[in-house]
């Protein structure tokens, strides 16, 4: 006896799966310049490697006869693919059904698909488009009651923190949890305009006075500069370009090493431009990024967070083909000075680099933390110091190149100095407890005050307490380790990754990962 007639019937139920939320809500959604989740599946995983777990869940009608005659399918797709041949978890919002809320069982299957990501410890991919939460308040009418919130499953999307890559890109309107779903990722993406984040949207938002559209209140402008979402894209294909890039860097789980790749570039490679790259006046900004490219593998670095935290560079790059993560500080922005959000900025970039074992390459130039009443305000010292601890927690191997200013407590977080940790100085360095010409006034000011000519005198003191802050002197007393050529970097920091490679040790992070 043959099973044929199932099998034409779960092919019939896969069909009306494939339809989505049907023709007039498919031809909505694309005319909103949107991918639909399976187009946005294709388009992002190698050709012909999706494999989906739980095609045909939905909601079901049946006659009285037991024949199937409505089916609404589950607005989550999801399964197992290749990204450039590396196997991942792909979990994709549906939101031509019910604007991708929950319904139909939706929230057994976003439950698996992390569990899936989870115990195979492959990382996971969120392609985001909807609030997949309880629903809209009609919900409310349709089950008959109400219910207390809860996010069953929540600790399984902690738990992959800590164990897989989660890379999540937010294509439409998220909300609710659909929003903490973005936020719950170790790299996250928004599309310019197509894409909003808001944790209700305007027309709740709109009951409490304020009468905005969607952009307004959510876009990407809004959220890849104030840190909730890491970076912007021009279009789902661009968003697809980073999440494929970022995962290049990484271990399928924690419980493996970043993959090196073939090296293309000389790791003795000096790049002359080097030895003039910093100006001697130092009230004079200079363009970090071109140093970090001088140094790093042509074409390797992947710059994460750009809009915001500006201060503090920071993204992954590959040293002689190893993966590595960068830090470099950026004078343009309050001289490079760390902020608030540049300090939480810094705290999350470091547990990224020690939950996937990515050795740390620092390029230092730190004249403190943010000083003002806004700062103040804005709790920087609160964030500094949660910024220092990340730094001090961190075992991954690290090697720190103090290119100028090193100064204060934000100086002092350029590495974790109680253990070791390669570090080189550049001999535009600059470093101490607090700039000369911050504290003159306060520290001579009995002299000053007694001078005939306290501006004479003041310049005087100044001169003399200049003679003291050439690094050669900090050399002596063995508080610098090296000064070397500029141009000497990149042969250095090859080394560095080489000598770090088989220090990294696969497992667990001694701490759980903060989003």
């Amino acid at each position: 006896m043959s099973w044929q007639s199932e099998i034409d019937e779960l092919r019939r139920r896969e069909r009306l799966a494939a339809e989505m939320g049907g023709p007039e809500k498919v031809a909505r959604h694309r005319n909103a310049g949107k991918l639909t989740v399976r187009e946005r599946v294709d388009a992002l995983v190698d050709p012909g490697s999706f494999h989906e777990t739980g095609a045909i869940a939905g909601k079901a009608t049946y006659d009285d006869a037991g024949q199937l005659t409505e089916f609404q399918p589950a607005n989550l797709i999801t399964g197992r693919a290749r990204l450039d041949g590396r196997p991942v978890v792909i979990a994709g919002d549906d939101f031509t059904v019910r604007g991708g809320a929950n319904d139909a069982g939706i929230r057994e299957k976003l439950i698996q698909v992390e569990k899936m990501s989870n115990e195979l410890r492959l990382p996971m991919v969120r392609l985001v488009d909807g609030t997949g939460g309880g629903g809209s308040v009609k919900t409310i009418e349709m089950a008959g009651r109400t219910y207390i919130p809860a996010v069953r499953g929540w600790d399984v999307v902690v738990d992959n923190l800590s164990t897989v890559p989660v890379v999540a890109l937010a294509l439409g309107s998220v909300a609710g949890l659909g929003a903490a779903r973005v936020a719950a990722s170790h790299y996250s993406v928004m599309v310019r305009e197509t894409s909003q984040m808001f944790v209700a949207g305007p027309p709740v938002v709109a009951r409490v006075g304020e009468d905005l559209d969607k952009n307004a209140l959510g876009g990407s402008e809004i959220h890849t500069r104030n840190g909730a979402v890491d970076d912007e894209a021009e279009s789902e294909a661009d968003a697809f370009a980073r999440c494929r890039r970022f995962l290049s860097y990484l271990p399928a789980s924690v419980h493996d090493l970043p993959p090196r790749v073939a090296p293309t570039d000389d790791p003795d490679r000096r790049e002359d431009g080097l030895i003039d790259a910093i100006p001697r006046d130092p009230r004079k900004v200079y363009k970090m990024r071109r140093i970090v490219e001088a140094v790093v593998d042509t074409g390797s670095f992947m710059e994460i967070g750009r809009l915001w935290g500006r201060s503090v560079i920071t993204g992954l790059a590959r040293l002689d083909g190893w993966p590595v993560a960068v830090m470099a500080s950026d004078p343009y922005f309050a001289g490079g000075a760390w902020s608030a959000d540049a300090a939480q900025k810094v705290m999350r970039f470091v547990d990224l680099a020690e939950t996937f074992h990515l050795p740390v390459a620092h390029l230092v130039d730190i004249p403190g933390f943010m000083i003002g009443r806004e700062a103040e305000e804005a709790a920087t010292i609160r964030h500094g110091v949660r910024a220092m601890t990340a730094v001090f927690q961190a075992t991954v191997p690290w090697c720190a190149v103090l290119v100028r200013k090193v100064y204060g407590v934000a100086g002092a977080a350029h590495m974790n100095s109680s253990r070791f940790n390669l570090r080189y100085a550049w001999p535009s360095g600059d470093w101490g407890s607090l700039p000369i010409a911050g504290g003159l006034e306060a520290a001579y000011k009995a002299e000053l005050e007694a001078a005939d000519d306290p501006a004479a005198k003041l310049a005087e003191i100044e001169a003399r307490l200049d003679r003291y802050r050439s690094p050669f002197r900090t050399a002596e007393s063995f508080m610098a380790e090296e000064i070397i050529d500029p141009r000497d970097t990149r042969p250095l920091l090859c080394e560095f990754a080489n000598l770090a490679a088989p220090l990294r040790t696969p497992g667990r992070p001694a701490f759980g990962t903060r989003p």
